[in-house]
């Protein structure tokens, strides 16, 4: 079955309330205990969501396989219940198996990217999701960091959010890299620390971003990188901003 028609299948079902069902009992049953086996997970900054009409547009940094199942398990589950997840088309739907795994475990949503931005078949499955009021997780920097640090974001989340009007919440996993780092297909324990060791891990959500359509979107994503800073990560400033910025100022100036 080729990426288009497990693409099509995927949208048809994922989404449906018996998957849904089927999701929460997992993440309870199997994925929430796993993570929290492995972790002492603390999250963080829950309050900011209080006052935020669904849908959102999430947007997290990543480094690891563990990042999707520890972020969806600190979500409330109002928000959970009905947010899918922007997984790489070529990375997790060659196959029927995988697909069906992914989708059902975390309600993932099949992107292919075209350069820099999405394909437009993407594009319009994730329109359609918002418009049926699901939230949206996007993993910012486009593939899992190999050292921890967080790599350069991509303005896909920042564009969404103004395109639909929603607001933009970032997020910072720290300690997940430690936990399951590329290449490791199950969470290790702490070296040295025992049997039933486990490893930081801290879940931030910070306050919501509300990204006016004519501000610039490389400017929007240096408001994620921030807050990720601010929580202790080690980031990668976009080069282009700058670039952006001077030719900004020279047309101020005429």
């Amino acid at each position: 079955m080729g990426i288009d028609r497990l693409s099509h299948w995927n949208e048809v079902w994922t989404h449906t309330p018996a998957a849904r069902v089927a999701r929460e009992v997992l993440m309870r049953a199997a994925f929430g205990p796993i993570v929290d086996g492995y972790t002492h997970r603390r999250v963080v900054g829950l309050e900011h969501l209080r006052d935020v009409d669904a849908p959102a547009i999430f947007v997290a940094n990543h480094a690891s396989h563990l990042d999707t199942p520890a972020l969806l398990c600190s979500l409330p589950g109002r928000w959970r219940r009905r947010t899918g997840v922007a997984a790489a088309a070529d990375y997790f739907y060659t196959g029927r198996l995988l697909a069906a795994t992914v989708s059902l475990s975390f309600g993932t949503v099949p992107v292919e990217r075209s350069g820099r931005s999405l394909a437009s078949d993407a594009a319009a499955r994730i329109e359609r999701l918002i418009d049926r009021g699901w939230s949206l997780l996007v993993f910012a920097e486009g593939t899992r960091s190999r050292d921890g640090r967080v790599g350069r974001l991509h303005t896909g989340a920042a564009a969404l959010a103004a395109q639909h009007a929603r607001p933009l919440v970032p997020i910072h996993l720290a300690g997940s890299h430690a936990v399951m780092p590329v290449g490791r297909p199950w969470p290790v324990r702490p070296a040295g620390g025992g049997r039933f060791a486990r490893h930081p891990l801290v879940v931030s959500f910070g306050a919501p971003i509300r990204a006016d359509p004519r501000e610039d979107r490389y400017e929007v994503m240096e408001r994620v990188r921030l807050f990720m800073e601010r929580c202790g990560a080690e980031t990668t400033p976009d080069p282009k901003l700058a670039a952006r910025r001077r030719a900004a100022a020279r047309r101020a100036e005429r």
